[in-house]
């Protein structure tokens, strides 16, 4: 998977956090990173050390000395910050800035998101090459990130935005969902059983007991191997009785 906004690192200090970042990006499916003006050079060893595998980032990484060269092809650029700087700018969650920044890709037109270094975060003039700020509403009383943390989080929001994973399903390994005769024939034969045992009592009472029963056991959205199971059960409890 390819595609997504550009990463752009302004002034990352350590090698290990460039390749974290790249490690982060490829989780979301993004691969296009710029440095700008990496503190101790590029390449540096120690990123491919913290990459875990995400090499093809690092491969392609591009190298700008200032940021005004790393954003001079975009149309749209975000910054990400944890402070108030006092511009007049649309400040945006990464989850509220994916709608425009997959709009804007839509057309073909090229997005970025900045991120400060490690220590001090971006600074007022790199923001003001910005369209958009971005900040992750977090705990204000500690919002600090490190930054392979901050790519993920809006990396993550990116790769959200467009992936089809649903939020919830069954794994039926090598059964399948019960079908309703065959719940309906467990009914009847746990309800011999209960009724045989005493159980529904007293009589007049024994309708709403039985709903209630089959209420409770299809809210279990039983598979074809759990019906077998409870059948077992009660032909064991069957046999005991006799």
């Amino acid at each position: 998977m390819q595609g997504g906004p550009a990463v752009i690192l302004v002034n990352p200090q350590l090698g290990q956090n460039i390749g974290m970042v790249a490690r982060a990006m490829l989780n979301c499916g993004l691969t296009e990173l710029r440095l700008v003006a990496p503190r101790d050079g590029w390449p540096n060893p120690d990123a491919e050390a913290s990459a875990a595998g995400a090499t093809l980032v690092l491969e392609e990484a591009k190298v700008f000395p200032t940021t005004g060269e790393a954003v001079a092809d975009l149309q749209r650029v975000y910054a990400t910050t944890a402070r108030a700087r006092g511009m007049t700018k649309v400040v945006e969650t990464p989850r509220a800035a994916i709608g425009g920044m997959r709009a804007v890709s839509a057309k073909g037109q090229s997005v970025g998101v900045l991120f400060g270094p490690e220590r001090a975060g971006l600074k007022n003039d790199d923001i003001a090459l910005a369209d958009t700020i971005l900040e992750v509403p977090l705990n204000p009383g500690f919002s600090s990130l490190n930054l392979a943390q901050a790519v993920l989080l809006v990396g993550y929001e990116w790769f959200q935005a467009a992936d089809e994973t649903p939020a919830s399903e069954l794994v039926l390994n090598s059964t399948r969902p019960a079908t309703k005769g065959e719940l309906i024939n467990f009914f009847q034969r746990l309800e011999k059983a209960l009724e045989d045992s005493g159980f529904l009592y007293p009589p007049e009472k024994t309708p709403i007991m039985v709903r209630n029963i089959r209420n409770m056991f299809q809210r279990a959205d039983l598979t074809e191997q759990e019906v077998n199971t409870l059948h077992g059960i009660i032909s064991a409890l069957w046999e005991k009785r006799r």
